[in-house]
């Protein structure tokens, strides 16, 4: 396998890379705002710069995790939200469907709005927000353009990541400068460690899996529960993580609340 990885420098770009090369396969990797040694500099909102990095690398296939991921910003700024997760992946899956490229699509399960979960791939979508809009019209649009399309959707996903971004990585710089987080203790999601995700990811476009399937970690658990885990691995002071309800933080976008990812069809896959 031939792969170009649009996005990276992010914690999933990082971790499929690592994967890929693990596996034999050859890889090119891209960066837009936060460079990485051995990536190529990409905006993949820009459709000429995208057609000349897909060009040059003529990969067999692509898998884009970039996209704009910040929720509540999402909510304010709408069109960007659907510039970086819907319109530019869709012209990508294009660009990789002329070349008969696989494209892989890397969505949320904000796409559900938590009244039912855990949920499966066919069970209905009603987004909340902005930022679950605009990834679930990501999802539509890049299988329209591709044919050969690989929509993953994931949650809560943790681990090793070049730009400490991540639940865990905020959680720990607040407990090491002896402030408190606020963690909401309604919300129920499936915490996905990022390299089970790379690793199932690749086994699936290693099965020629196309669609939609939920990679996510085995177990539904609320946030502030996670929050408690990763304190007791970390040897973090617990009393420093406060529960609290959801609508206390006031947020910009609304959080599907009673979440988590089904995953069935994953294990049938690759197992």
């Amino acid at each position: 396998m031939r792969a170009l990885v649009i996005g990276g420098s992010g914690q999933v770009g990082a971790a499929l890379e690592k994967v890929l090369v693990a596996r034999g396969h050859t890889v090119v990797a891209t960066h837009h705002q936060v460079a990485r040694p051995g990536t190529v500099h990409l905006d993949v909102r820009d459709a000429a710069a995208s057609a000349r990095v897909i060009t040059d690398v003529e990969p067999d296939v692509i898998f884009c995790p970039a996209g704009l991921t910040f929720v509540d910003y999402c909510e304010d700024h709408p069109d960007e939200a659907f510039e970086a997760n819907c319109e530019a992946p869709a012209r990508a899956a294009a660009l990789a469907a002329e070349r008969g490229a696989v494209f892989v699509f890397f969505s949320t399960e904000y796409v559900f709005d938590g009244r039912a979960g855990p949920y499966a791939e066919d069970d209905p979508v009603a987004p909340l927000s902005v930022y679950g809009r605009s990834k679930l019209d990501g999802e539509r649009a890049v299988m329209a353009a591709n044919v050969r399309s690989l929509v993953v959707r994931t949650t809560v996903v943790y681990g090793e990541e070049p730009q400490g971004k991540n639940f865990i990585y905020q959680l720990r710089r607040r407990a090491a400068a002896g402030e408190t987080s606020k963690v909401p203790a309604d919300q129920r999601s499936s915490p996905t460690f990022n390299v089970d995700l790379a690793t199932a990811t690749v086994e699936l476009v290693e099965h020629a899996t196309r669609g939609v399937v939920h990679v996510a970690g085995p177990s539904v658990i609320d946030r502030y529960a996670f929050a408690r885990m990763a304190c007791d691995v970390f040897e973090l002071d617990t009393r420093l993580v406060v529960p609290v309800a959801t609508a206390d933080l006031q947020q910009r976008a609304a959080r599907p609340l009673n979440a988590g990812l089904r995953i069935d069809r994953v294990r049938r896959q690759i197992t």
